[in-house]
């Protein structure tokens, strides 16, 4: 098996995984859940994975991201609470890892339509093919390319693709009269990120996606991480798409640097800590500073 292949059936695993954790993890006692607004109807959802944004109101109800299985059904019986039974008129994910999809199917059953960008459904479809003994995903029934807009309730929420970044296919959500912006796993809040490369992702254009994002939105402007290290909050300000771009910075200048000082790669990815960065933290095997530097020296040694 060569190494494209490898790691290819390795993320397929981890996908499979998270798409089998939930159906164990309903036997056990629930994560604590709970509903936080911000302003305007809008507001967001933690529970087990990542960051669920909401937008309740008389006239519409909509949720960004699902989490896995036995957190969805929490958020989705809170939102019919809010909404007086309601159906939930659009269900978006902003990308395709289980830890934002993996509460599809229960989503999707209390929605009118689920949205995502085109290459969410490819992922989803192709990562699990990969693992024969999983359960075909639930995937979104309407797809964009580039944008995606309309106005529920009185609010115009948009979805855009930036191109490559967390992923080959995320999605930023604006409620722009509420003027709060789910930002996906296109932002990690201290801490370490998961690039990943076989699913197409690039940190030079996240760092460009973070940039632009940061310029296009107002100053008021309220974000909402995919995810955030313990004590951090999952809800902030424009500084932190600053700080991200920044970590991914100097990991790029830290990697460009070994390379030219002729330091093997493990030598390179074995550093303990981001110099200037030592805040941030890891989470399990994934969130880690080895698999950031990886993708890193792989991306700086290809060129893209």
């Amino acid at each position: 098996m060569n190494r494209r292949r490898f790691v290819i059936a390795s993320t397929a695993a981890l996908l499979g995984a998270a798409f089998r954790a939930p159906l164990h993890a309903l036997q056990q006692a629930p994560p604590a859940t709970t509903f936080t607004p911000i302003r305007n109807d809008v507001g967001y959802f933690t529970g087990r994975g990542g960051t669920i944004g909401w937008m309740v109101n008389k006239d519409a109800v909509v949720a960004v991201d699902t989490q896995y299985a036995n957190t969805a059904q929490a958020c989705v019986d809170g939102l019919k609470a809010r909404a007086s039974g309601r159906q939930i008129d659009v269900t978006f994910n902003t990308h395709h890892h289980g830890d934002h999809t993996g509460g599809n199917t229960i989503f999707q059953a209390a929605s009118k339509r689920m949205v995502a960008h085109v290459r969410v459904v490819e992922l989803m479809k192709q990562m699990v093919s990969a693992q024969p003994d999983v359960p075909p995903p639930a995937v979104a029934d309407r797809t964009f390319t580039d944008t995606w807009s309309e106005t529920l309730g009185g609010e115009t929420v948009t979805a855009k693709h930036y191109g490559p970044g967390h992923t080959g296919g995320d999605a930023v959500v604006h409620f722009r009269r509420a003027n709060v912006v789910h930002m996906g796993d296109l932002l990690f809040v201290e801490l370490h990120p998961r690039v990943d490369r076989p699913s197409g992702a690039s940190i030079q254009n996240w760092m460009r996606t973070l940039e632009t994002v940061a310029k296009e939105m107002p100053a008021d402007t309220l974000f909402i991480a995919g995810h955030a290290r313990p004590g951090q909050p999952v809800l902030v300000k424009r500084e932190a798409l600053t700080n991200l771009r920044n970590y991914f910075d100097a990991v790029l200048t830290y990697v460009r640097k070994g390379i030219a000082d002729k330091k093997a790669q493990a030598d390179i990815v074995s550093v303990a800590a981001l110099p200037g960065f030592e805040q941030y933290q890891s989470s399990g095997q994934i969130l880690t500073l080895a698999n950031t530097l990886t993708a890193a020296y792989e991306e700086v040694s290809v060129g893209k």
